[in-house]
């Protein structure tokens, strides 16, 4: 390094701001190792305390991106859109809205993350997929994208390997919630991905990364920001994380909703959410001048099954077994499967996100620590929701376990992440607010 660390340190320390070399030299520190352990976690515990200016987040985010490689896709003319989501319980629209947006003539490179904890990953929702790959060479990434519209892809060490080294220190030095860093560490690795444009979609809500609000729009107002600062299109929608997304929870029963959704078998929610993500990656794009033809656009494209001739093109270029398309049966299934019956009469008055999350987890379908891990068929398929009205014995829910004391000790839990009571109770609005 060319600054002395602790010089550096100080300075932000004593809420003074860097400078891009500054930033940079930190960064060259964290992959070539000169910059310590302690003194990492001290500059990432002084910036979570102090904060970045827009520029230094944005500094810091260009800083990241280039410490690895950045891909390009020369060969690929369409304008290239991706989107992003905080992360969230039931959220499986990546898999939804990438053929979509594909169909509709927008390229959209996604390299997508593991799930840990409460929230699941794209990625190991495609490793539920027989045979699908996602440790594609960037060279593959970029033909898989030419040759079908999207491409799928697990991080790689190439990609902003400035961001593992500092998202393991933030994750055991109390400095995971901090804006800047949350930011920096989402678009570093976004940037990395060669696009045009990012949609992002920010939860708030109890099994939300952003609990509270205000938090959650502090974040979108960010990423925007600095998506900007470094020359890309940016949209945001913060949207509803109090209530799972869709009615399956676990990697092959999500599948199987998605499989599902392509033949328009779609929960209104993940139908919602997904057709308003897709709307606003085609305006980023400019294929269409207005968002009513944009809807309508993806509408008929999914309608039509165009989508899910894309989705299948896909799945045949990363080595998936297409066969599935036409049987969900092939995703394989958990030996135990449970009912969840309603205790009495009256309306679903909650559907507790983080508690049913949870319980995916401790049956085995995710992550407490990295290196867990995960069973993709056991979860939690929801028979209602809320404000549906029930009566003693109806079916709330369906356990998927691998045993049947697993399932029993889920089943008990589920039905108090599920009360009955007397008053019909409405969702709040899905998407509720814009950025853009």
């Amino acid at each position: 390094m060319q600054h002395h660390p602790a010089r550096l340190i100080a300075k932000k320390r004593d809420g003074h701001e860097l400078t891009t070399a500054e930033i940079q030299d930190l960064i060259g520190g964290v992959v070539d190792g000169s910059l310590g352990d302690a003194q990492l976690g001290a500059f990432l515990m002084a910036v979570c305390c102090i904060g970045m200016s827009p520029q230094e987040t944005a500094a810091l985010t260009l800083a990241m991106r280039d410490s690895g490689r950045v891909l390009q896709h020369p060969r690929v003319a369409r304008p290239k859109i991706d989107k992003h989501s905080t992360g969230g319980v039931g959220d499986k629209v990546s898999l939804l809205l990438a053929p979509l947006v594909a169909a509709a003539g927008v390229a959209v490179p996604m390299v997508s993350g593991r799930g840990l904890g409460h929230t699941g990953g794209t990625i190991d929702k495609l490793a539920a997929l027989p045979g699908y790959r996602t440790d594609l060479s960037p060279e593959r990434f970029g033909e898989v994208l030419e040759a079908c519209g999207y491409a799928m892809m697990a991080p790689s060490g190439e990609l902003a390997p400035a961001d593992r080294r500092m998202y393991a220190t933030r994750d055991i030095s109390g400095t995971v919630e901090s804006i800047p860093l949350i930011t920096s560490s989402i678009l570093a690795k976004k940037l990395a991905e060669g696009i045009d444009g990012l949609v992002m979609d920010v939860k708030c809500g109890r099994a939300a990364f952003m609990v509270d609000r205000d938090d959650a729009f502090a974040l979108m107002d960010s990423l925007c920001a600095v998506g900007r600062a470094a020359g890309i299109r940016m949209a945001a929608l913060l949207t509803d994380m109090d209530h799972p997304l869709g009615l399956a929870l676990g990697n092959s029963l999500e599948v199987a909703e998605v499989l599902a959704a392509l033949e328009g078998q779609c929960p209104d929610d993940l139908r919602d959410v997904t057709l308003a993500l897709g709307t606003e990656m085609l305006l980023l794009a400019g294929v269409c001048a207005d968002a009513e033809t944009a809807m309508a656009n993806l509408q008929r494209l999914w309608r039509d099954g165009v989508a899910r001739q894309v989705f299948r093109h896909n799945l045949e270029l990363q080595g998936g077994d297409p066969r599935v398309l036409d049987d969900a049966n092939a995703l394989g299934r958990a030996p135990c499967v449970v009912a969840v019956e309603a205790q009495g009469t009256g309306f679903v008055a909650d559907v507790d996100p983080l508690r049913l999350g949870q319980i995916v987890v401790d049956l085995g379908g995710g992550r407490r620590q990295p290196s867990d891990r995960i069973d993709p068929h056991v979860g939690i398929v929801l028979k209602h929701v809320l404000g549906d009205p029930v009566r003693t014995g109806d079916v709330l829910a369906f356990v998927h376990a691998r045993t049947r004391t697993d399932a029993e000790a889920a089943a008990a839990r589920v039905l108090a992440a599920m009360p009955i009571g007397e008053e019909r109770r409405k969702r709040r609005p899905l998407v509720q607010q814009r950025m853009a």
